[in-house]
């Protein structure tokens, strides 16, 4: 028995041993963000870092072409949304947009049948036209949050019929000790793994609630002055936020006074506007397109066979990791707007099918 107890603490101990040096301490970098004594410190764990940059690279630009000669549309048929495009530009635009959506093995074939390129037969030529459409609407309408850095096709799709990030809505589960009719404590990875609400999305990027928690006089939730569940949803929000960006609280907060915007960063102001952003490109673009997702829940019949609803049989819509992927701007703040001019010029006007 002794042998056996012997033998058994020496397993333990090379397991130990196999253990502590399994785990490593994180290489930490701290940048200041604000004045000294706030706490305001931007936290960076350097092989996160070494993971984004390798996830955040642009492909190869393709060469520039002039906007001179026909145009598309009077050279080719069925042309609705790239029709004031040189033929030169059109045909540019055609190239880089399969490498980014469609599937290496269909190319062109994804959208367009093959020696009939004018056919409206399959639905993703209609979803890739509102979705240039989204494209230039996001472009025009939102630089108070995308600047003039601008975002492309690729920031979302890096080269996926559908993107890696999107979320839909969450069937609520049964009520039970750990899972309660909140949706909450199933450490879900949209939160961080917290015991925070698991999906915050439908009411802050689909729906238009109150953000805003904070409340200066100590009471009875009310009106206006929200409960702390309604506090639970918005850090659930916060968390998302952060994780998608990479970045801690003090990336738009002063952490002496969390809830000033007059003592905020400016991000706070821009991830405000990115909220809405958002907001409006599910309700406006994602949304509206749910009817023709129904009818090919899976894509296109030739494949690759990808989910375009989720469980309750709503679109997938975007949220803020849908763009960013763990970076404080998507792809590293790389301009791809400026190399890819043809997307300002997109008609945003026409009514789809």
């Amino acid at each position: 028995m002794k042998a056996l107890y012997s033998v058994g603490l020496a397993g333990v101990a090379v397991l130990g041993v196999g253990l502590m040096f399994t785990f490593q301490k994180p290489s930490l970098d701290a940048v200041q963000n604000g004045p000294r004594g706030t706490g305001m410190a931007l936290v960076y764990n350097r092989g996160d870092e070494a993971r984004t940059i390798a996830a955040n690279t642009v492909p190869e630009v393709p060469q520039r072409l002039p906007n001179i000669g026909p145009r598309a549309g009077q050279v080719y048929q069925n042309v609705q949304v790239l029709g004031d495009l040189s033929v030169g530009e059109f045909a540019r635009t055609m190239t880089y947009l399969t490498t980014w959506v469609a599937p290496p093995e269909q190319g062109c074939n994804y959208c367009h049948v093959a020696g009939n390129f004018a056919s409206e037969e399959l639905y993703t030529k209609g979803v890739s036209r509102r979705m240039l459409q989204m494209t230039a609407h996001i472009n025009a309408q939102w630089t108070s949050h995308v600047a003039q850095t601008g975002v492309t096709c690729y920031t979302c799709h890096r080269g996926q019929p559908v993107p890696s990030y999107v979320w839909a809505t969450e069937p609520p589960p049964r009520p039970g000790f750990l899972q309660t009719p909140g949706v909450q404590n199933i450490a879900a990875p949209a939160v961080g793994l917290s015991s925070l609400p698991s999906e915050p999305f439908t009411a802050f990027l689909l729906q238009d609630q109150n953000i805003r928690v904070a409340q200066q006089i100590v009471g009875r939730a009310g009106p206006d002055r929200p409960s702390v569940k309604a506090a639970e949803w918005t850090y659930a929000l916060m968390m998302h936020m952060s994780t998608s960006l990479g970045v801690n609280c003090a990336f738009c907060h002063n952490t002496r006074n969390f809830a000033a915007w007059e003592e905020s960063p400016p991000q706070r102001t821009t991830a405000w506007h990115g909220i809405r952003m958002v907001r409006d490109i599910n309700n406006a673009f994602i949304v509206p397109l749910t009817p023709v997702w129904a009818a090919n829940p899976n894509g296109p019949a030739a494949g690759p066979h990808m989910a375009r609803l989720g469980a309750g049989g709503d679109a997938l819509k975007v949220n803020c990791t849908t763009c960013h992927q763990g970076a404080y701007k998507p792809l590293l703040g790389v301009p791809m707007l400026a190399d890819y001019p043809e997307l300002r010029r997109v008609n945003a006007t026409v009514t789809l099918r």
